[in-house]
């Protein structure tokens, strides 16, 4: 961690920080717009995507990945026929992105790794909502490579953001 951003946390201004970029960055609206972008988008495959941010990571985990994989596993995404869940983690007092993708989805990290580094971009230029729906395209795109629709298949996650 950097010698800023451990200020930032020691002082709790990183807290401050994520809650209020939550309030001003992720309201109804944009989570009603995120809900509808993934229900339409998993129409066309067997992919389940789970968008979850956080305003203020927990203390007894200082690792986004390994939070993120805790997340991951406490949402259910693993639990998905096909093993095609995955996770799309903002850490917004630690200003760090996740995708976690289960097994059943071999698409290379360096996909996600690309996804992660624009939706980065566009966050640092204040597009918070245009940055998450273009990711949401991505990765949408990227599942319809690798788990095509095929009959049988249902949404068994929930679509709408969560909040933690």
């Amino acid at each position: 961690m950097s010698a800023p951003a451990l200020l930032k946390e020691m002082t709790g201004w990183a807290s401050l920080e994520g809650q209020w970029l939550r309030r001003r960055h992720f309201t109804p609206d944009v989570l009603a717009a995120i809900t509808q972008r993934i229900r339409e988008c998993e129409r066309d495959h067997n992919g389940e995507l789970m968008v979850a941010i956080e305003a203020v990571s927990p203390i007894h985990e200082r690792d986004s990945r390994m939070r993120a994989l805790e997340v991951f596993g406490r949402l259910g995404v693993w639990d998905t026929a096909g093993n095609t869940g995955m996770l799309l983690y903002l850490a917004l007092d630690r200003h760090r992105i996740e995708i976690i993708a289960d097994r059943g989805i071999p698409a290379s990290n360096y996909e996600w790794e690309g996804v992660c580094a624009r939706l980065q971009a566009r966050l640092a230029e204040k597009a918070y909502a245009e940055g998450i729906l273009a990711a949401i395209d991505e990765i949408e795109a990227i599942m319809r490579r690798y788990c095509p629709r095929s009959e049988g298949s249902n949404d068994s996650l929930a679509n709408e953001p969560v909040l933690l």
